[in-house]
């Protein structure tokens, strides 16, 4: 099976030559044992169905015993013998070398379960499904990095070769590695459909040992899904799902959508509050998100034809894409996302910020007739952000760069310098 080429190929290799072991934490199914192998030159997989058993006696035993083999070690989900933590952090203290060890996950770990961070010594990182780029739809004639570094780059006329058609399809696909390799349409789309199965029939209990309903999980699934990419509240979703099982309280919410945030599952956005405002009028809650957007469309049942049919409701589902690709490309650049909104009607669906302090305030616009909309948002931020710094009410950055990132074909800047960009022509 030929490996495509991931993002986080590079930062794992800088991960190892700076610092002694390296987690790679994301979804089950991303791909982080399949990448992680191509820099590992040993492999304990504690999931071998043979081996499992008498690799977690020896856990408790004398744990140092399954750290030994030719360095980079690869730990495959280490989260079953938590005890490997430290024996690994003590490790990298004994020998003070980088690079020895990487650490796979698809669950985070009960920090009670460990004696020690791992501060200095295991840095960690989180892996998505694959990208556009990854995947090879997009073809990456729009970097991300290079907007930064030169804002007046010249994309006018650069292309997206995907259709709407593919692009709602790659969306309910998702960006399993394995789903590339199916051989038919109706295999790709099970695979995110066999991926929820799993997680309500059998991980969302086995994450954190406490047995949960896999009717329950999947309500509240279907539910996050109706409410993807909105501020909804969690009472919002509570009141939805007790439309079929009244006897869910908000701690019982609590508790699933806690499992499946330790899942990677869901990973809401944070708000972006900067003092432009006061703080009763910026919006603070986190926005519905999950981490792969064909999660939402196999929650709710809907095939490539229904969302074609209803492009309002894949509006949303194409933001969840959206924020997936970001995620990837900015990791790249040592970014992070947020969103921004207020009770006056200003918002950016995302607020991209580098390390450094330079930011991008974003826009998801499915089709051009939003776009006028979406450009008015921005520029309205900008101005506020100015405003108040004139007013000397903040000491505020101005955004380096304002996007809208769309599913049409063709990419300019407009005489305002908002830059418009097809998904399907952007990278990291």
């Amino acid at each position: 099976m030929e490996y495509l080429p991931r993002i986080l190929d590079d930062i794992l290799e800088e991960r190892l030559e700076a610092v002694g072991a390296v987690l790679i934490a994301g979804p089950k199914w991303c791909g982080k044992t399949t990448t992680a192998t191509q820099k590992a030159r040993s492999v304990l997989k504690l999931q071998d169905p043979d081996k499992t058993q008498g690799y977690l006696r020896t856990a408790e035993v004398k744990p140092s015993l399954l750290l030994r083999g030719d360095n980079p070690r690869l730990i495959d989900e280490w989260q079953m013998a938590p005890v490997l933590w430290d024996a690994v952090r003590n490790m990298v203290d004994e020998r003070g070398e980088s690079g020895l060890f990487i650490l796979t996950g698809s669950t985070s770990v009960d920090e009670s379960a460990i004696m020690h961070s791992g501060t200095g010594r295991i840095s960690r990182m989180v892996m998505y499904p694959m990208s556009l780029y990854e995947s090879k739809e997009s073809n990456g004639k729009i970097s991300i990095r290079e907007l930064f570094d030169d804002p007046d780059t010249d994309i006018d006329g650069i292309r997206s070769e995907l259709s709407i058609e593919e692009l709602v399809f790659a969306a309910c696909r998702g960006g399993w590695p394995s789903s590339l390799n199916k051989k038919t349409e109706k295999a790709m789309l099970f695979e995110a459909q066999n991926y929820i199965s799993n997680i309500c029939d059998s991980d969302a209990s086995t994450v954190d040992g406490v047995k949960k309903s896999p009717e329950r999980v999947r309500a509240i699934l279907r539910s996050y899904a109706r409410n993807i990419s909105t501020l909804a509240a969690d009472k919002t979703i509570l009141q939805d799902v007790c439309s079929n099982y009244s006897d869910i309280t908000m701690p019982t919410l609590n508790s699933y959508i806690s499992a499946l945030e330790r899942l990677y599952v869901i990973e809401d956005v944070p708000a972006w509050c900067p003092s432009i405002r006061s703080a009763t009028t910026i919006r603070s809650g986190k926005k519905k998100e999950f981490t792969d957007p064909s999660i939402a469309a196999a929650a709710l049942g809907i095939s490539p034809q229904t969302l074609l049919m209803d492009l309002n409701t894949f509006g949303f589902i194409f933001e969840t894409l959206c924020i997936r690709d970001l995620k990837v490309y900015s990791a790249a650049l040592d970014g992070y996302v947020n969103y921004y909104r207020d009770r006056y009607g200003l918002e950016a669906d995302c607020v991209l910020h580098l390390a450094d302090g330079r930011y991008a305030l974003i826009e998801f616009k499915l089709g051009s007739r939003e776009i006028e909309e979406g450009a008015k948002h921005l520029l309205g931020i900008k101005q506020l952000i100015r405003k108040a710094n004139d007013e000397k009410r903040a000491r505020l950055r101005e955004p380096d760069l304002m996007m809208i990132i769309t599913g049409e074909e063709m990419a300019y800047t407009r005489p305002d310098g908002v830059k418009i960009i097809p998904i399907g022509a952007l990278k990291d």
